[in-house]
């Protein structure tokens, strides 16, 4: 990611949440939150974003901080943390200046070694679990994040494009694979948004299978999920291609996923719960005999992270924000046969919802 570019903060929107959570502050450590909080990225537990009542303050070491202060200007006070000056020491004083005694903390990522160092060390401070503050506000995407998301995807569907044109037999999964991260960053990712999964032939029927040596066949299916991190935004899509030619079951179980896919889309509106839009695109699934073979949920949350809130999933009974950007992913995995997964981002509204994902879904069959 390039640490040199301003992007949107999310200060007012965490600081207007501290009353409901009965806190002073919150304290922002895990990496995708500091960067919501901020708009700054640094990597894994480099740095630390602490938002108040009154400002907002970025702690980060020496590798970091020139590329801070360009990207963070006069959003955030920046301090540079030391081998003299821990981050619980730059901690200590603010929370002084601001007599500040409760601190929301992300329950749900710190290490009980991080939170116990803490907690140690800031003995006069009281950390109260507050990870559903930030999980919360990231469920819904405002306009510049889902510019973002749009933007990733595109990018990703200018390498399907280009990676379709390759994918022929005689060539092998990891040569794909490594051709997608070429083509993902050749037209403007910042970075893959995970490993991309290339899987062919009887590989197909591992969901989340790791490209190999397998050469691709004549008459094989070729799964090929990929995407990338836009401005700090993922993207992620799915799609399979024939080869050479299809037998009759290969094109039966596309087009039992495709309708599938199509039924867990229509479901999908805000006010209906995740557990709903998944049972409707595995009832399509299991009408067909293939129930079995379905072995996850219809999709996940993408932003940030490429699996985030919400999930379309068959435990989750909360209902869909409006706002909420999530993947439409079902599959058929038929072991040591064949595998077929079709996967579009989709955004939830009111009425329904709007697709993020452009590539065409009808069976493509590739020449030889």
């Amino acid at each position: 990611m390039d640490k040199n570019l301003n992007y949107r903060n999310h200060v007012q929107e965490i600081r207007a949440r501290l009353d409901e959570y009965q806190i002073d502050a919150m304290l922002c450590t895990h990496e995708a939150n500091r960067f919501y909080a901020a708009g700054f990225h640094s990597s894994g537990t480099d740095g630390a974003a602490l938002i108040t009542r009154l400002n907002s303050y970025y702690l980060t070491d020496g590798r970091y901080i020139e590329a801070a202060g360009k990207a963070l200007e006069s959003a955030f006070e920046l301090h540079e943390v030391r081998a003299d000056r821990k981050y619980t020491d730059i901690l200590k004083e603010l929370f002084e200046a601001e007599n500040i005694k409760r601190v929301g903390f992300e329950d749900a990522y710190m290490t009980v070694e991080q939170y116990k160092n803490y907690c140690e060390k800031l003995p006069e401070i009281e950390f109260v679990p507050a990870a559903d503050l930030l999980k919360n506000l990231r469920r819904v995407k405002d306009q510049e994040e889902i510019k973002n998301l749009k933007a990733a995807q595109r990018i990703a569907e200018k390498a399907l494009q280009d990676i379709l044109k390759e994918i022929r037999p005689g060539v092998s999964e990891r040569e794909i694979a490594a051709r997608i991260e070429y083509l993902l960053l050749h037209y403007g990712a910042e970075n893959k948004s995970f490993d991309p999964i290339v899987v062919s032939g009887f590989n197909g029927s591992l969901p989340h299978g790791v490209p190999s040596d397998k050469i691709i066949k004549s008459g094989e299916f070729v799964t090929m999920d990929f995407g990338c991190i836009f401005h700090g935004y993922c993207s992620d899509m799915t799609r399979t291609v024939a080869v050479g030619e299809v037998s009759d079951k290969m094109r039966e179980t596309y087009n039992i996923v495709l309708n599938a896919q199509t039924a867990g889309i229509n479901a999908a509106r805000a006010g209906v719960t995740g557990q709903e839009i998944d049972a409707a695109a595995r009832e399509v699934i299991r009408a067909a005999g293939y129930g079995e073979y379905f072995s996850h949920s219809f999709g996940h949350g993408v932003g940030i992270e490429i699996h985030e809130e919400p999930y379309a999933a068959s435990s989750n009974t909360n209902p869909m924000p409006a706002g909420a950007v999530i993947s439409a992913e079902p599959g058929v995995y038929i072991p040591g046969e064949l595998g077929v997964r079709i996967e579009d981002v989709i955004i939830i509204t009111e009425n329904g919802c709007e697709n993020l994902t452009a590539a065409p879904k009808d069976l493509l069959i590739l020449p030889v």
